[in-house]
């Protein structure tokens, strides 16, 4: 019997957990679209592979389900690995990668030529640069923060 019910806990623990909300992460070109539709914020997480904060950003902060409920709500939320090698092209200008640099060109215009990681470009929804948001933040003080932007940003 005392297996049965631990059993049946572990179950439910794990479908709570699989319940939890996720941020919807979007490509660029799909946030685009959809913001089109539905004009929202964008939120650019701007990292790369070799960056440890970034996978604590996102197995801590980014995990966490009040975090991602409001992202979900507020932002159209995109990854962008600061050095992919696609070309991508935004209002008419053609964005490339940097050999010499070892950063694409896109990256650089989303943090204002300041490289660090992690870092997270937030633009309004006529997809102009709001401000940028550097470093690794835990669930409380990144919530806040994305408090601020948004309520500032709607006032204006």
């Amino acid at each position: 019997m005392r297996f049965i019910l631990f059993i049946l806990v572990f179950a439910l623990a794990v479908y709570a957990n699989a319940q939890k909300s996720q941020i919807k992460w979007y490509t660029w070109e799909q946030a685009m679209v959809k913001n089109k539709k539905k004009p929202k914020m964008i939120f650019v997480d701007v990292y790369t592979n070799w960056c440890g904060w970034c996978k604590v950003m996102d197995s801590k902060t980014f995990s966490d389900s009040a975090v991602a409920a409001y992202m979900n709500k507020h932002f159209y939320c995109v990854k962008f690995n600061a050095e992919q090698q696609d070309e991508l092209t935004f209002n008419k200008t053609s964005y490339k990668y940097k050999e010499t640099s070892k950063v694409h060109e896109f990256a650089i215009w989303l943090l204002n030529s300041s490289m660090m990681y992690p870092s997270f470009s937030i633009l309004n929804k006529k997809t102009e640069k709001v401000t940028v948001i550097k470093g690794y933040y835990e669930v409380k003080p990144f919530l806040e923060k994305l408090q601020q932007i948004v309520d500032g940003n709607s006032k204006k």
